[in-house]
């Protein structure tokens, strides 16, 4: 099974996709998340260069991508705490600010965004051109992959 022009996402309270929903203007994906520069060989100064966000994508009724917001909120080596604790307050008042916000499953398509070097978005990961089994897509940088059979679960 290839995979499909939007991909659902399965609404999960009080887990990983627990800040997923609808809007007014759309669709939503958001949390907060840490990510490397895509090609960094940090070594030892890994804690230098994992930067933690507060991550909001929006996307139309169609699932159509229109605008993400991403801040860094400072590495781990700076206080990996104090950072998420930052990251949870600035995407709390972004969601808080969301008119007609409700939490539920979403279907979207896939995107990417590069931000601070670092890749944000739903990445198809193909491994066949005709779009076979082993394709599915992840979300960057949280880490979460769909699947076939498509029905809004993931893999970590």
């Amino acid at each position: 099974m290839s995979v499909p022009e939007v991909i659902p996402i399965a609404y999960e309270p009080d887990y990983r996709t627990s800040t997923i929903g609808r809007w007014d203007g759309g669709q939503f994906l958001a949390s907060v998340t840490a990510a490397f520069p895509e090609g960094l060989d940090a070594g030892d100064d890994w804690r230098e260069h994992k930067r933690w966000y507060a991550v909001l994508h929006r996307f139309d009724e169609a699932g159509g991508h229109l605008e993400s917001s991403i801040v860094s909120t400072g590495t781990t080596a700076e206080g990996e705490r104090r950072a998420v604790e930052a990251a949870r307050r600035l995407l709390d008042g972004w969601l808080e600010a969301l008119p007609g916000r409700r939490y539920e499953s979403i279907a979207v398509a896939p995107f990417a965004v590069r931000w601070e070097g670092a890749l944000f978005g739903l990445v198809v990961e193909a491994h066949s051109e005709d779009g076979g089994e082993s394709d599915w897509v992840e979300l960057y940088p949280d880490g979460l992959g769909f699947s076939a059979p498509w029905d809004g679960l993931y893999d970590t």
